[in-house]
């Protein structure tokens, strides 16, 4: 039986492995904001005038919805709906993990 002692190698290697996670995560979500200020430049660059806009922004367990343009009441809508079944999946799968554990 190999028996795992805690070196300084050993926690270094944990400690390198959670820091480029973070970077990558960070990279991740940078350029997927990019990815998003491109696509909202270039609809309304080359979408004649008129652009639709709907986002929902989590601030904890509220949901923060919002919108802009001619179709706004739509967006806004499907924002709305959108969240709901976030919040529902969330519960449902929290409940699911938490029985099975158990």
């Amino acid at each position: 039986m190999v028996k795992y002692e805690e070196t300084e190698e050993n926690a270094n290697y944990g400690t390198r492995k959670s820091k480029s996670f973070f970077v990558l995560f960070i990279l991740g979500f940078f350029i997927f904001f990019l990815g998003v200020m491109i696509l909202v430049v270039a609809a309304v660059i080359y979408g004649g005038g008129s652009a639709n806009f709907g986002a929902v922004i989590f601030i904890g367990p509220f949901p923060i919805v919002i919108g802009a343009g001619p179709e706004a009441t739509w967006m806004v809508l499907f924002g709305i709906i959108l969240a709901v079944l976030s919040v529902v999946m969330f519960v449902f799968m929290r409940r699911r993990l938490s029985g099975s554990s158990g």
